[in-house]
């Protein structure tokens, strides 16, 4: 994968998508074969890869900028260097004003953009996201998908981004991974070659989503058919 990609992971569940993320961020490991980020073999967690889960895992104690700046403040940094570290970012998703909120008066979108904050704070290589938008409604799905490609594209870094949502995929990414049924590996990597903001009633989007969909089916099917084997 080439710096300033952004790469959707696709596949059946229960493939290894999100165990696949959590070898690249260093939470685990794999049974053999490595995982290498910048050239360098990835055997912890490091501050070169930042992570977005599903739920924003906010301390709810502190407020929208002390959540951001949280891994400062493990460093020992005072308030008020965390504040000023913070503010930039707050600005960049959009936060600003609700600095002195507590993750329990926020929405589920903002939730996340603090979430995306602190990940951006520590200037990572490579940002790990495991299906933040999947709780979110359609309609501020859509704004945090736009919002995202924004920074992204202003960020210049990487991103690897798991998502069951085939649209999803191909609103985000310049490369789209299908994963085979498990024991999963990659089937197909799929250059998304479409001009952004992505038209999703185009046909040639579509003809992106039917081949995609397709693969998915296939394996899906197959997954199915040794489940089927295994209960026999």
């Amino acid at each position: 994968l080439e710096k300033k990609e952004f790469l959707c992971l696709l596949g059946p569940s229960g493939c290894g998508k999100s165990t696949l993320l959590n070898m690249i961020a260093g939470f685990e490991h794999p049974t053999s074969g490595s995982v290498i980020v910048d050239g360098k073999p990835i055997s912890a967690p490091g501050a070169d890869r930042g992570m977005v889960f599903q739920q924003a895992n906010l301390m709810p104690w502190l407020p929208v900028w002390d959540n951001i700046a949280f891994s400062l403040k493990l460093q020992g940094k005072s308030a008020a260097e965390r504040r000023a570290a913070a503010q930039p970012f707050i600005e960049t998703v959009k936060l600003k004003g609700f600095e002195n909120h507590f993750p329990a008066e926020l929405s589920g979108g903002m939730a996340q953009r603090v979430g995306i904050a602190r990940a951006l704070l520590q200037n990572p290589s490579v940002i790990l996201m495991d299906e933040p938008f999947a709780a979110l409604d359609a309609q501020t799905k859509m704004e945090m998908q736009e919002e995202l490609v924004t920074l992204w594209q202003r960020y210049e870094g990487t991103i690897v981004f798991v998502t069951h949502s085939v649209d999803e995929a191909l609103v985000l990414a310049t490369k789209v991974a299908v994963m085979t049924h498990r024991p999963g590996r990659i089937r197909d990597l799929i250059d998304i070659d479409l001009a952004r903001p992505r038209d999703t009633t185009s046909a040639e989007f579509n003809q992106y989503k039917r081949h995609v969909l397709s693969l998915i089916r296939e394996e899906s099917a197959l997954a199915h058919a040794d489940a089927v084997k295994i209960a026999a």
